[in-house]
């Protein structure tokens, strides 16, 4: 929610969130044996994070199946570079910290088999805590309201567990709103009247009513519509298990099966749904896990 008449702010950090637009390589690598090695761009991520792997082959791989927080992870051939495949990592919002694998099994042109896996650490993220004194509505919604968003947000879920197999963006992913100054609430943990609140899953941008919003990358339209909490809603789909989320909108501007390319009109902010203003909330879900979507924007993805 953004900031309005209905709201008197409390925010208590216990650690602010360094975001960034892009990676600082500090890849690790790991041999796999006849030619093959596995590569991450951090042996470690903070909960909410994002990183790339490469599995790098002397001969081309006949097969790759890989994996990765308890889903198959999908991999893409690098088209400027011969034998290098590459995905993403996501890292849930809510990952148990802890130590996790990338493993893969991949054949060689020979039938060769080859095991891999390589170790990547999840550190705790370190969010904002705000308490909120709200509107009552906002926090004892009645129940129809809640038998709505129970059947929407399952909905949801069956949208972000589908994997298109097809990769649909090209190059780097760019923020929606041009010239946005980076948010900094991924995260944040709310307590509504006295009440804890699940964490915030996305960034919200404050712009006034109106103001255009653009794709972040090309993909398929797989929702647009209103929600419950959310309001005017779209969803991209960018296959591979990548989705952009854009919520609160005033209006839409696409439709369910559009193909649309980055930058491409999506419809304008508002304040639609549960939301004390009017901004942008801009979420990312990579492979089912909820991740702060400033990373991914000017990330090598290409």
């Amino acid at each position: 929610m953004g900031s309005s008449r209905y709201a008197a702010i409390t925010v208590a950090f216990f650690a602010c969130p360094a975001l960034v637009t892009a990676q600082t390589k500090t890849w690790a690598s790991r041999d796999c044996g006849t030619g093959v090695s596995l590569r991450v761009s951090s042996p470690a991520a903070s909960q909410g994070g994002l990183l790339q792997a490469e599995v790098r082959s002397a001969r081309p791989l006949t097969i790759l199946d890989a994996q990765w927080a308890d889903h198959a992870l999908p991999f893409w051939p690098d088209p400027r570079r011969t034998n290098i495949q590459a995905a993403l990592l996501g890292v849930d919002l809510e990952r148990k910290p802890g130590e996790y694998e990338i493993s893969f099994a991949a054949q060689l042109p020979g039938g060769e088999q080859v095991n891999c896996s390589a170790p990547v650490s999840v550190k705790q993220g370190k969010f904002a805590i705000e308490s909120l004194k709200v509107a009552p509505e906002f926090v004892e919604p009645n129940p129809k309201d809640i038998e709505r968003a129970e059947n929407e947000g399952q909905r949801l879920r069956e949208i972000f567990g589908a994997t298109t197999p097809e990769r649909l963006w090209r190059g780097s992913f760019r923020l929606p709103l041009p010239g946005s100054k980076n948010a900094r609430n991924f995260g944040r943990r709310r307590v509504l009247n006295g009440q804890p609140r699940s964490p915030h899953t996305g960034v919200d941008f404050p712009a006034p009513t109106g103001t255009l919003i653009h794709a972040a990358q090309r993909g398929r339209v797989v929702l647009a519509e209103n929600l419950y909490f959310s309001g005017n809603t779209v969803i991209l789909d960018h296959g591979l298990g990548v989705y952009t989320f854009y919520g609160h909108m005033n209006s839409i501007s696409v439709r369910v099966g559009d193909v649309v390319g980055v930058g491409a009109i999506l419809g304008r902010v508002g304040a639609t749904g549960r939301a004390t203003g009017s901004h942008l909330h801009w979420g990312l879900t990579v492979n089912q896990a909820r991740v702060n979507p400033l990373q991914i924007v000017g990330l090598s993805a290409k």
